[in-house]
């Protein structure tokens, strides 16, 4: 069933909650979910088995986690994502009713003061520092947000003292909520009044899928607003000193995922059509398909010096930075170990940055020869 239909047919009998965030957490252990202490606290990011996000999220699980046993054995990814939702969903039916209930109050019931605000917030690649200050005052001020795996920790600490959290991100293998039940999930609460604000890592319209979920809640007549954030292209590139487009080198850029949904282009066939050696290609999401997609590219014209770059966690402390010819980077990637989120680089202008490990004469050579 829809979470949409679970989240609408609400008991008249819940009262309502002070849903304020709580000045001390006690995490309690969740039996389907495995954490490593020493991983954690080296990554920016709110990965599924992050200890932060547990922290800031413990409101969703604490009536219902003490009935929780320690589990002996790992479940899949389905089953984590099912006990996830079971879990949260009384918390959040409670605060949809709170949410109704003080719409009500103040004389907007049966729908007179018409639907909350739904805002789509891009807060870049990493470092909180790169925020917008629209981006900042609508985190600041939402009763509820939604937010992705690539949103850091940092970025988190702005939400406000009545602003609830909600972890819905993705990563391979595991989907803590699917995109039809964010979709929803957006609307209900949206419907209920709230100002709930969406966070995406980058941009929420450059591979965020912030495209669909607009589209969906106009459907539904929302009002849905898009603060835009620095994508990772744009933020890493200058955080290494490269320049996406240079006059005598290149003369465009262009953003390709490594990954397709089903039915999508396949990122072999637009490496294909990617083979220019005038543009810059900025790789989203191609650690795993990277290998294909440099022989591809390499096959279809792109000479295999090509200078190239692979960013991890890029414009955080953690970030990691892998400089090699095209016909090399693959495996470069490989021995550094590099993990996602890496962002990959490719062409002339590469050869710009002055982390290059060539010396500046020689690649103003390698420029200036191809």
């Amino acid at each position: 069933m829809a979470l949409v239909n679970r989240l609408q047919y609400l008991s008249p009998s819940l009262s309502s909650t002070d849903f304020r965030k709580p000045k001390s957490v006690n995490f309690h252990p969740i039996c389907s979910l495995y954490y490593d202490s020493s991983s954690y606290s080296s990554s920016p990011f709110t990965e599924k088995h992050s200890f932060e996000r547990y922290q800031r999220d413990e409101w969703l699980y604490t009536n219902q986690v003490e009935k929780i046993t320690c589990c002996s054995f790992p479940p899949d990814s389905d089953s984590i994502r099912q006990d996830d939702i079971a879990l949260q969903l009384p918390e959040l039916k409670r605060l949809l009713q709170v949410l109704r209930e003080k719409r009500e109050s103040e004389g907007c019931g049966g729908g007179k003061c018409g639907p909350g605000n739904v805002f789509l917030v891009g807060t870049g690649p990493g470092d909180p520092e790169l925020l917008t200050l629209k981006a900042v005052r609508v985190i600041q001020s939402a009763d509820l947000l939604l937010y992705d795996r690539l949103v850091s920790n940092e970025v988190l600490d702005f939400v406000g003292p009545e602003g609830r959290l909600l972890y819905v991100g993705k990563t391979a293998g595991y989907h803590s909520r699917t995109q039809e039940e964010i979709h929803e999930l957006l609307l209900s609460f949206a419907e209920a009044g709230a100002t709930v604000v969406r966070l995406k890592g980058g941009d929420p319209l450059v591979f965020g899928r912030g495209g669909e979920e607009m589209d969906f809640l106009q459907q539904k007549g929302i009002q849905v607003k898009v603060i835009p954030g620095i994508t990772a292209a744009s933020g890493i590139a200058a955080e290494l000193g490269i320049p996406l487009t240079h006059r005598g080198v290149a003369n465009s850029v262009r953003f390709l995922t490594g990954h397709s949904r089903k039915g999508g282009a396949d990122p072999l066939f637009v490496a294909e059509n990617a083979a220019d050696i005038d543009s810059t290609l900025v790789l989203y999401m191609g650690l795993s398909t990277f290998p294909s997609v440099s022989q591809k590219l390499i096959h279809h014209g792109l000479p295999p010096n090509t200078p190239a770059v692979a960013v991890e966690r890029g414009t955080t402390p953690q970030q990691r930075t892998v400089f090699a010819e095209l016909k090399d980077l693959a495996q470069r990637i490989t021995s550094a170990e590099l993990v996602s989120p890496t962002l990959i680089i490719v062409g002339k202008v590469v050869a710009l940055s002055p982390l290059w490990p060539l010396s500046l004469k020689e690649a103003s050579c390698l420029v200036e020869a191809s």
